[in-house]
């Protein structure tokens, strides 16, 4: 099950004893009792039936019985590196963090590094608020064994798959570098006054408004080994530059190709991707801002639209797709 429900349905499944995982309003979330789930904050959604939806009044309902066993844990932020070492052999770490909080930086800046990080990865996503109501309203995240909401905390529900199931982690990256200057960063950190291009010593913010890059629609992207990592712009401020995920020492960046037509490209690219057998789904908030998908039919995916997704590490402007086969 991938859909969205009533407050009234998602009870009657905890009832039931079905383990979950949600994704909602804070005030819908409020209203479910204890049982075998854990949630995010968040109110934006993609639907599988077509169609990007803001409610208030239901939540996502991702079932996690029918893939295995469920445990859950919960870990501060000092405690992370347990996410991917406590995660089984043979499954995944389901893992909502709020946004904002100091789990939400640590995981950024240090997840790559955990020993277990790409041996037994996390994936899930970054829980988040109504875009009106940021520096108003902190996100959560729950742990519904207890009925506990957290803003500084992460929820993990390990997946124990059985013998004959095959996990499958997909990453939908709409963006890919520009042919131009090479972006280099000397420290890891999500805000930042200096780079170096074509290993020059320069001023970043100074540098993305001589692009015409402060609008923030095309994210730095990074080399990874070959793999197209996001760092998406947050802030061009009048000396610092805030980014949503932190940037690397000796990772290449290149600011990333324009795309034309966001949300036609969007569209293009998820018709070329299968969501059959999908367990979980989530995509970027920027993803939804630019594209301008809301009340738009762009595929039958279904999942929420979080302010971060996980897939190993922290992503921006990605759909991660968990597929057990």
């Amino acid at each position: 099950m991938n859909k969205l429900i009533s407050i009234d349905e998602a009870r009657s499944l905890i009832e039931r004893g079905t383990t979950l995982s949600f994704a909602g309003p804070e005030a819908a979330l409020d209203q479910l009792p204890h049982g075998r789930w854990i949630a995010g904050t968040i109110p934006y959604f993609m639907l599988p039936e077509g169609g990007a939806v803001i409610t208030d009044g239901h939540v996502f309902a991702t079932e996690l019985s029918q893939l295995g066993e469920v445990t859950f844990e919960s870990y501060a932020a000092d405690q992370l590196a347990g996410i991917s070492a406590n995660a089984p052999d043979h499954g995944f770490a389901l893992t909502i963090i709020p946004a904002g909080g100091d789990c939400h930086r640590r995981f950024a800046a240090e997840a790559a590094d955990y020993p277990a990080t790409f041996v037994k990865p996390p994936v899930g996503w970054i829980a988040g608020v109504h875009l009106s109501d940021l520096g108003k309203v902190t996100p959560k995240v729950y742990d519904g064994r207890t009925g506990t909401k957290f803003e500084d905390r992460a929820v993990v529900a390990y997946v124990h798959l059985p013998a004959g199931k095959q996990l499958s982690i997909e990453i939908v990256n709409l963006f890919e570098p520009d042919d131009g200057d090479v972006l280099q960063f000397d420290q890891v950190g999500s805000v930042t006054r200096s780079c170096r291009v074509n290993g020059e010593p320069t001023d970043f913010a100074a540098y993305i408004r001589g692009r015409g890059m402060e609008g923030g629609q095309l994210p730095l992207v990074g080399d990874y080994a070959g793999a197209y990592v996001n760092v998406s712009l947050q802030d061009v401020g009048e000396r610092d530059v805030a980014m949503y995920a932190p940037v690397f020492p000796g990772v290449q960046y290149r600011f990333a190709k324009p795309v034309g037509d966001y949300t036609t490209a969007f569209r293009e690219r998820l018709a070329k991707q299968s969501f059959e057998g999908a367990a979980m789904t989530c995509n970027c908030i920027l993803n939804f801002v630019f594209g301008e998908l809301e009340g738009k039919r762009i595929g039958g995916v279904g999942g929420p639209v979080t302010f971060g997704e996980i897939a190993y590490q922290l992503l921006n402007q990605t759909l991660v797709v968990v597929r057990v086969n």
